[in-house]
């Protein structure tokens, strides 16, 4: 089982680094050769939403990755990577649009108004979860399972092959998370 992680800006490395704790192939996306190689799940990392839609359009990547991402390619999105697939973004502008979810972007504030706590995510029990200028989803269609939430806002859902989280679980060293995301790409969930 071989995971693609999208490079172009972000926290990419760490989600890296946690892969290869759980002993995971993975490599990088950076360009659009990059894709031509086997793969059998997609991280899309946290960082600057606006930033990698940018990216993904000027190299080339948006519409394959798109298309694979409808065809039933696994995916997981943290942060940006939550705003990048919503069908919906407020404040923002669209890029994958494949998810049936709103998202609000920087919802919690600026860098300020980051923030740790714990909380129940639906499959795997009480995780730790860090906010970094992170959106929230306001809006999920039935179609988009609420898997967490925390102050009665949406933090992570799923919709068949896609996942979501607006907090970041690769900064720590809890990995069930991402073996739940391994999980969905192996077809174990």
């Amino acid at each position: 089982m071989t995971a693609a992680i999208l490079a172009l800006q972000g926290a990419f490395a760490e989600h890296e680094t946690m892969l290869e704790r759980l002993g995971v192939d993975c490599f990088e996306i950076r360009q659009l050769k990059d894709i031509e190689r086997s793969f059998d799940g997609l991280i899309i990392p946290g960082g600057e939403s606006t930033v990698m839609r940018k990216l993904l359009g000027e190299l080339g990547l948006l519409e394959p990755l798109r298309e694979r991402i409808l065809s039933g390619l696994p995916v997981y999105g943290t942060c940006a990577g939550l705003i990048l697939l919503a069908k919906e973004v407020e404040g923002g502008e669209l890029c994958f649009g494949t998810m049936d979810i709103t998202a609000k972007r920087n919802a919690y504030g600026r860098q300020l108004g980051s923030f740790y706590t714990e909380a129940e995510m639906k499959g795997i029990g009480s995780i730790p979860m860090t906010f970094i200028r992170a959106p929230y989803i306001s809006a999920a269609s039935e179609q988009a399972e609420v898997l967490a939430e925390v102050d009665g806002n949406i933090v992570a859902a799923r919709q068949g092959n896609q996942l979501v989280t607006a907090f970041h679980p690769e900064l720590g060293t809890d990995t069930r998370v991402h073996e739940y995301f391994l999980d969905m790409m192996s077809g174990k969930r």
